[in-house]
């Protein structure tokens, strides 16, 4: 009897890379998306976070915006100049309500939607597959 294969079983699970400070934060999140079936990558700041996405080349990035030293933005600044990364996939996940205007349009203009602090497990697999497509 012939064996029939879904093919999508055979292909490798989607990477993310998570780019926040906080720990518990890290955590979470690559419970939770684990959870999914995503591969996941963290970074505890915007320098480690660019080193994983030069070697580690993630399909998306959710990041933290405000880290200390260097910022969400920054990264953004960053991450846009560089020929290989240039079109990956960023979503901004934040506690700060308050953003400044100036920001959230750079941050438009960087092609990286805001997300607000706490995201629930459907809200997060939501924005993962906005950004990577269903599988």
């Amino acid at each position: 009897m012939p064996v029939s294969l879904d093919m999508r079983s055979l292909s490798r699970p989607q990477t993310i890379l998570i780019v926040d400070d906080d720990a518990s934060v890290r955590l979470t999140l690559s419970r939770m998306l684990r959870l999914a079936g995503y591969d996941v990558l963290t970074a505890i700041n915007v320098e480690t976070g660019l080193t994983e996405v030069a070697t580690g080349h993630p399909d998306a990035v959710l990041l933290d915006l405000r880290m200390p030293l260097s910022d969400g933005l920054a990264f953004m600044r960053v991450l846009r100049t560089r020929e290989r990364a240039r079109h990956t996939p960023v979503a901004i996940i934040t506690g700060d309500y308050f953003l400044d205007e100036v920001v959230i349009s750079e941050l438009r203009e960087l092609a990286a939607p805001v997300y607000f602090k706490p995201i629930w497990l459907q809200d997060l697999i939501a924005i993962v597959k906005r950004m990577c497509g269903p599988d």
